[in-house]
């Protein structure tokens, strides 16, 4: 009996040991990240931090500095991290999305910016489809391929210097959140520039014309950078765990 106990017990061990440990979120080849960090769920302003990560260890560039949120605040996206418990980032709501998520191409009106991510200069035909139903849903499209009726219901027309006389989208990044495009789980999440400190967004996250410039010229697609959104306290939680950085006084 002690033997086929003790059989059982190696056979146990066996069976543990050889179990692959989970798969980081954040793993080695992930070399930049933009964290940004909001006092509390309904706060309407955070602080963006830029880290690089520099012999195994995260260090931060350059300064921190304000960016605005969406204008109810925060709540839980869809993007690389497991679902979470607490409210839900929906269509329409007003909140930015939590969560940890991967950075795609930059954006704007100009011909070319300084950057080394992949970019799309916009035109009066680029749109980004934010119609619940629509088989676009959270898509980028140009009316000219997919047709005038695609797109009519949409408010998301990525030149806002001629349909909306703004400068919000002169220069931006897309944040791949939803990127199965799950029907009403939120669309067309960017950063952007702001149209003032005060001024928070619809969802997404804004800055002055300045920080954008830096923080574009910084990402390099190659690092594989990442966004990191949370509050203070879900910061504090999740940091050992996805093996987020110190974050400065």
């Amino acid at each position: 009996m002690k033997k086929l106990v003790s059989l059982i017990a190696v056979m146990s061990l066996s069976a543990c040991a050889s179990k692959e440990s989970p798969k980081p979120i954040i793993d080695n080849s992930h070399q930049q990240l933009v964290v940004v960090v909001a006092n509390d769920s309904n706060a309407i302003d955070a602080t963006l931090y830029r880290f690089e990560k520099t012999a195994g260890s995260w260090q931060q560039q350059g300064q921190q500095h304000a960016v605005v949120l969406g204008r109810t605040g925060l709540a839980w996206g869809v993007g690389l991290h497991p679902a979470q418990p607490g409210q839900q980032k929906q269509e329409g709501d007003g909140k930015a999305p939590a969560g940890i998520f991967e950075l795609g191409t930059a954006f704007g009106y100009l011909d070319s910016l300084q950057t080394n991510l992949s970019y799309q200069a916009m035109t009066a035909n680029d749109y980004c489809i934010d119609v619940k139903g629509s088989p676009f849903y959270n898509q980028l499209v140009d009316k000219a391929q997919v047709g005038e009726d695609a797109v009519k219901d949409s408010s998301e027309w990525m030149r806002r210097d001629i349909y909306s006389q703004d400068n919000l989208y002169k220069k931006g990044i897309v944040v791949k959140h939803n990127p199965s495009n799950i029907n009403g789980a939120g669309s067309c999440i960017f950063m952007h520039l702001w149209r003032a400190p005060s001024k928070p967004t619809a969802g997404c996250t804004a800055m002055t014309e300045s920080d954008m410039d830096a923080l574009l010229a910084w990402l390099d697609e190659r690092k594989k950078p990442l966004l990191v959104s949370l509050t203070k306290a879900q910061y504090q939680q999740k940091q050992s765990q996805w093996q987020l950085p110190n974050l400065a006084k």
